[in-house]
């Protein structure tokens, strides 16, 4: 066995408080448009599912912004470097709120997503 020492170790959770949101969305016929969703809290982690194709992506605290985890229905993973997920900042008046990317809400498409705070 190697011992291992962690060159980053990164934690944000305060007292133990922790917030959880979810939702639907339904994307119409047309051409697919960035959706922002406000849970009311800054989320660390966000799961955002397009139900239809089975396409999962995932954006955790740290990572920059408009990007995400992709998991495609067959399994495959990526590191989407744009188009993903950006988190709200209360700097830029965003503040407890999320926006997906176009490319991740294709039109005619029914998802659900869960942040967590």
């Amino acid at each position: 066995m190697t011992d291992r020492t962690l060159t980053t170790n990164t934690m944000s959770q305060a007292a133990s408080v922790c917030n959880i949101a979810t939702g639907k969305w339904v994307a119409d016929a047309g051409t697919g448009v960035a959706m922002t969703f406000t849970p009311g809290f800054t989320p660390r982690h966000i799961q955002f599912v397009n139900a239809t194709d089975r396409i999962t992506d995932e954006w955790y605290e740290g990572m920059a912004a408009d990007s995400a985890i992709e998991t495609a229905a067959a399994g495959t993973r990526t590191l989407e470097t744009s188009g993903g997920i950006t988190v709200g900042s209360a700097a830029a008046g965003t503040g407890n709120s999320f926006t997906v990317h176009a490319d991740l809400v294709p039109a005619s498409k029914t998802g659900y997503w869960v942040a967590i705070g």
